[in-house]
């Protein structure tokens, strides 16, 4: 009961502390705030974690763990390259829309302010390249279609609804990811592909998302 109590408040804490630096960042969030909101004293705090930088590390971890999970369990076999990497997406997209813990942890992964112990991005940097260049290895990809090029748009626009995504949730919803996807799929994929990539989360219907409501 004791241990079980222990990993409730410790949780409390993680959720606490991702909830402040979400809406302050590392440098103004204060342990006293974190361990008032968890509804803990400062006291418990410091028996779970030796200070600041030992609780965003653990906020980043958690955070790391989900966004991980949840890009596996995206996947399913027999998926092309090119599903793959839709599907990863709204993956991600769908944590960092629905658990602060993830977004806080991403913003602390790359906050200049502190030393961090994993570099999210860079993580979603390296899936990316890999699944192009898998999807390049399975002539999946239109012979124009420039991998390096391929990278960089991915990237600027994915991490650029997620920067979005802190002030208005819609920008990591699926409707304006399958958006996304409806516009560069098109582009990358060889013509052969044809209609096998699904752009849409699970095989979802397509909706009308907030870049449509927004041009």
């Amino acid at each position: 009961m004791q241990q079980e109590r222990a990993v409730r408040t410790r949780q409390a804490l993680i959720h606490s502390a991702a909830e402040s630096f979400e809406q302050h960042g590392y440098a103004r969030a204060r342990l006293a705030g974190i361990s008032t909101h968890a509804g803990v004293s400062l006291g418990a705090l410091h028996f779970h974690f030796e200070n600041k930088s030992a609780v965003a590390s653990a906020v980043e971890m958690a955070a790391a763990t989900s966004l991980r999970r949840a890009a596996w369990a995206a996947q399913r076999p027999g998926m092309n390259a090119l599903q793959r990497l839709v599907q990863i997406s709204h993956a991600l997209a769908d944590r960092l829309h629905h658990d602060v813990v993830a977004r806080a942890g991403l913003r602390l992964s790359s906050d200049p302010g502190r030393s961090s112990q994993v570099d999210l991005r860079r993580e979603w940097q390296v899936c990316v390249r890999q699944l192009l260049a898998r999807a390049r290895e399975e002539d999946l990809l239109a012979e124009h279609v420039d991998p390096t090029a391929a990278l960089a748009t991915i990237l600027a626009a994915t991490t650029g609804f997620g920067l979005l995504g802190r002030k208005d949730a819609r920008w990591v919803s699926p409707p304006s990811l399958t958006g996304f996807w409806q516009l560069v799929i098109p582009c990358l994929a060889a013509p052969a592909l044809g209609q096998a990539v699904t752009v849409t989360p699970n095989g979802a219907a397509a909706e009308p998302g907030f870049l449509a409501a927004t041009a």
